[in-house]
């Protein structure tokens, strides 16, 4: 598409690095961009430099935001007793697009994976607890994904908090709504069973 190491090919291995985006629909995207109107591409590159240049962690919860508190942190029609610890701002999204938490967050920045070289250290697990430990939270609803790195990290921080007096909970699992029995491996079962509630 364009010469070696010239700014074409630069684009098509930035593109690359994305995820979801391989060698062809970099293609497709870099064609868009240098072959249609360009004014879409100054203002992508505008929108990437302002948030490389203004985004940054919450002073409180570590989610991504322009100031120095997020807009739910700084929202006092939240309920600041409640918590839920997530392991990315990705996360934050989903449960907020679901509608149905009023609580606060706590982004982890990640989970542990030894393998990974993601420690403890690595995580905002310290800055949580200092939170907890100011006082007014009623409960620490964690959050993680339902995989053994996920749980590992849950584990951990609801290790870290006992002792404190506040409720630590977990996101129930089990089968989907809809789902088939047939479909439903092990762990879905054997999570669906142990967290039965009655009718």
């Amino acid at each position: 598409m364009g010469e070696a190491n010239g700014p074409i090919e630069r684009l098509l291995e930035t593109l690359t690095q994305l995820p979801g985006i391989g060698p062809k629909s970099a293609e497709r995207i870099a064609h868009f961009l240098i072959s249609g109107d360009r004014k879409v591409a100054v203002e992508l590159a505008e929108a990437l430099r302002c948030v490389v240049e203004q985004i940054r962690p919450c002073r409180e919860c570590f989610n991504l935001t322009a100031s120095e508190l997020c807009g739910i942190c700084a929202d006092s029609r939240r309920d600041a007793g409640q918590i839920c610890v997530v392991e990315t701002p990705r996360d934050v999204t989903l449960f907020e697009r679901a509608g149905n938490y009023r609580g606060l967050y706590h982004v982890l920045g990640g989970r542990l994976a030894p393998l990974e070289g993601v420690g403890p250290d690595q995580l905002t697990l310290n800055p949580l607890v200092r939170r907890v430990h100011r006082g007014g939270v009623r409960e620490v609803i964690l959050a993680t994904s339902p995989t053994l790195e996920g749980d590992g990290t849950a584990l951990l921080a609801g290790n870290l908090l006992a002792g404190t007096g506040v409720s630590i909970t977990k996101l129930a699992r089990g089968l989907p709504a809809g789902g088939s029995l047939e479909l439903a491996n092990a762990q879905i079962l054997a999570d669906a069973l142990a967290g039965r509630r009655e009718l």
